[in-house]
């Protein structure tokens, strides 16, 4: 970590909140660096943060811890955390494009249960990687209407062994194979990616870690190991 941003990044991919985060003017530090860190090498941020205010803030900081500066010292601190975290985020959105903005109103309305309650607590449990896999899917959906394409496109992201198989001869019907064992937290997943991306009219049927068999692919004919259909 060699930035402020690179902090909140760091917390954030570790599901810390922000505010456990606490940057503090740096007694002793280096001309040359942002950070004020014990450990140079360190992957996961501290409670307190020290942090080189005149590396790239001297403009905004000079006044307020210049030399013989003493009075109101509590205050003066509060206003540096205050301040760090402002600048922080505004590092961290640097650079985005609209549609990374949109993401992130998407990811927003998602967790705050705008497209369900229950799909809002699902999505507040993935990955931060996985929540934004999510969101652009979504959003994509909005755009394009593909809705069977950006399902098994959601699926593979999120379960890379996945296979989705369409049966539309007979009745419009997924055969949805995960490719992982089920437990609580893949149900959850699959559960939040079908109520977001499929439409009501569409039967489906899941096969979590053992596929049905399929003539001439021996890697579904195991013994002991097939599913029925």
């Amino acid at each position: 970590m060699n930035y402020v941003w690179d902090v909140l990044m760091r917390a954030r991919s570790l599901k810390l909140a922000d505010k456990d985060i606490r940057f503090v003017p740096a007694t002793t530090y280096s001309p040359y660096m942002e950070l004020s860190l014990s450990d140079l090498n360190a992957t996961k941020p501290e409670q307190t943060v020290e942090v080189n205010p005149y590396y790239r803030f001297y403009s905004i900081f000079r006044d307020l811890f210049g030399p013989g500066v003493e009075e109101h010292a509590e205050l003066r601190e509060t206003l540096f955390d205050l301040l760090m975290h402002f600048l922080a985020e505004a590092d961290l959105y640097q650079g985005m494009n609209r549609r990374e903005y949109y993401i992130r109103f998407m990811k927003r309305d998602l967790a705050e249960g705008i497209f369900g309650v229950q799909n809002g607590m699902r999505f507040t449990r993935l990955e931060l990687t996985e929540q934004d896999y999510v969101a652009e899917n979504l959003l994509s959906l909005y755009e394009t209407g593909e809705a069977v394409h950006l399902f098994r496109k959601t699926m593979r992201q999120l379960f890379p062994h996945s296979i989705i198989y369409a049966n539309c001869e007979e009745k419009d019907e997924l055969l949805i194979y995960v490719g992982r064992e089920e437990t609580k937290g893949s149900r959850l997943r699959v559960g939040l990616i079908m109520d977001l991306f499929l439409p009501a009219r569409l039967h489906t049927e899941i096969y979590w870690s053992r596929h049905f068999g399929i003539m001439d692919q021996d890697s579904t004919m195991r013994m002991d190991e097939i599913a029925l259909y």
